[in-house]
């Protein structure tokens, strides 16, 4: 079993690295490209729980390690 988790900026955070990527996308003639918010994506391989016990874990794993609630907001998915 594996999951995937997306972390992001929540929308009232100022995204500098997002902003960068947007002008520069913005200069290389993509001008139709307005906003860019930049985050991370994990894959996580899970081997020995059910998947209750993955949801419970995954939901822990990604408050306490793999975001900051304060100024990110995650959502993951478990694949098989």
């Amino acid at each position: 079993m594996k999951a995937h988790v997306w972390v992001m900026p929540k929308r009232t955070v100022l995204d500098p690295q997002g902003q960068t990527i947007q002008h520069a996308l913005s200069s290389l003639g993509y001008a139709q490209i307005s906003d860019v918010r930049q985050g991370k994506f994990f894959v996580l391989n899970l081997d020995g729980w059910s998947r209750d016990e993955a949801q419970q874990q995954l939901e822990r794993i990604s408050k306490e390690v793999l975001a900051n609630p304060v100024i990110e907001e995650y959502r993951f998915e478990i694949v098989e």
